[in-house]
């Protein structure tokens, strides 16, 4: 007896819709562009969707898993039309090639381009287009924009459960059991989608505490309803502007649609009892640095600008945070992490670790967020940017934030690179010599994602409220695509 044949592809990127930068197909190959065998050892031990799939292959001996394309790059601006293209037709042409059982696909749900706001969408349709009838999955971002356009292309679909985004494995490993079950004939699993008509920010979306946590307990008790499947609940992502902008619940059935379907309109509801709750006032960043380095304790007192972090569509250039520390007076080995500043790193790497240069820091895409910093700073350290996660986040995947540089300017590190990429793992900072829990002030342009790591060493962690493309306040925003009633 032949065994059974599933298509496994990815395409996972987050468009920050208000971004001044563009994403072009240098981004994806640089972090992820991958198939095949080497896919298999890009992803092996990872808690990553692909990660999830090579998990649980061994648990599937009549199945052959065939690894398409799998491409990602870290969030940011709205990606250049044409690689869009290039990539959507490489994943096409893949699964083009063969009859396949299944399809199962890693998506993240807010993606956008320069020229379409719902571009999954669209990939979605073609490749129902494609393969007909033949059952197709999808797991998604928490922070995904659903629709039920989108549900009524798939078959079976989970997404993240946790934020920080520590079940990405998990959530493809639900997605591929419906898929798998439904087309053994064990499951017949009906989708449901209820929107939320708001736009609400993920400043206080962590599912440990807070409303959201209150929100996934509710699921979880649907989920153990008999006829439950799956029920994933997601926050949308404030800074993309789409027409399935907003948060969502997606219920996943046995059989009974209107069972689907009463459950995500409740836990909408409920969802949306709790709008005010996501709305949260987050102090100015002098008051937060004064507060951080005022609280006693064991650990690093951390500072986070989450107006400019990369996972939210940052352009590590905002200076605000950065001015605001060296006016602190801040302790002797405090460090900053990071600018994004290629032409610099290229400068220091030509002078040598030991050399001393003035620069200026913050300010090169643009100054709406603030001028340019000047310093004189020595250079510490040079590095070629590459390490492996260590943290619960991604955990175990390959990193490459291009070549850094590590400068001190008085008593502040600063960590400079040639990627934009967000300092979420305690390796990255060990690779500058920088043991993260004996920093006496930590400041970095991270948010939630960065907590998976550090929440436990930290003996503060502040937010603080910095102009920047992320900004807890939506009002900075003008939207051209989300309904104009949900913003």
């Amino acid at each position: 007896m032949s065994k059974r044949k599933l298509a496994i592809a990815r395409l996972w990127y987050e468009a920050n819709s208000f971004s001044p930068l563009r994403t072009g197909l240098a981004a994806f190959q640089a972090r992820e562009w991958v198939s095949g065998n080497a896919a298999r050892a890009f992803y092996a031990g990872t808690a990553t969707e692909i990660g999830g799939t090579l998990a649980i292959e061994p648990e599937h001996p009549d199945w052959e898993f065939h690894y398409l394309l799998c491409a990602a790059a870290p969030p940011g601006g709205l990606v250049e039309p044409a690689a869009f293209a290039i990539i959507s037709q490489r994943l096409l042409s893949g699964l083009g090639e063969q009859e396949w059982d299944a399809v199962y696909l890693s998506l993240h749900g807010a993606m956008a381009t320069v020229e379409n706001p719902t571009p999954e969408f669209h990939l979605l349709r073609a490749v129902r287009e494609l393969i007909g009838a033949t059952p197709l999955a999808a797991s998604f971002d928490l922070h995904a924009h659903l629709s039920a356009e989108m549900a009524a292309l798939l078959d079976a679909t989970s997404g993240y459960h946790t934020y920080p985004h520590i079940d990405m494995d998990d959530a493809a490993k639900r997605a591929l059991a419906l898929l798998i079950a439904k087309v053994e004939g064990r499951a017949r699993p009906k989708i449901a989608v209820a929107k939320v008509p708001s736009i609400m920010p993920s400043f206080n979306m962590r599912t440990a505490d807070g409303p959201m946590a209150e929100l996934q307990q509710l699921a979880g008790m649907w989920r153990r309803q008999r006829g439950m499947l799956d029920v994933t609940i997601y926050g949308g992502f404030a800074y993309g502007d789409s027409p399935f902008a907003g948060p969502s619940v997606v219920a996943v059935a046995e059989k009974d649609q209107a069972l689907a379907q009463r459950c995500a309109n409740m836990l909408a509801a409920e969802f949306l009892k709790r709008k005010q709750q996501f709305y949260i006032r987050l102090p100015r960043p002098s008051d937060g640095l004064l507060q951080a380095i005022k609280t006693e304790g064991e650990g690093p007192a951390i500072v986070l600008d989450p107006a400019d972090n990369p996972l939210s569509g940052g352009i590590g250039d905002t200076p605000a945070l950065f001015q605001a520390l060296l006016d602190s007076k801040p302790p002797a080995g405090s460090v900053f992490a990071f600018f994004w500043d290629p032409p610099l790193v290229e400068v220091c790497h030509q002078a040598g670790a030991g050399g001393s240069i003035e620069a200026k820091l913050g300010g090169r895409i643009t100054q709406d967020f603030g001028p340019a910093v000047p310093i004189a700073a020595k250079i510490l350290k040079l590095t070629d940017g590459k390490f492996r996660n260590e943290g619960p986040y991604e955990h175990n995947l390959a990193m490459d934030v291009g070549r850094t540089v590590l400068l001190e300017a008085g008593n502040v590190r600063v960590i400079v690179t040639e990627s934009c990429q967000a300092p979420n793992d305690p390796a990255y900072f060990r690779l500058h010599g920088i043991e993260p829990r004996s920093v006496p002030l930590l400041c970095v342009k991270a948010k939630n994602h960065f907590r998976a790591a550090f929440a436990d060493m930290a003996r503060c962690l502040i937010d603080v409220d910095c102009p920047g493309p992320a900004s807890a306040g939506l009002f900075h925003y003008k939207f051209r695509h989300a309904p104009q009633h949900i913003w």
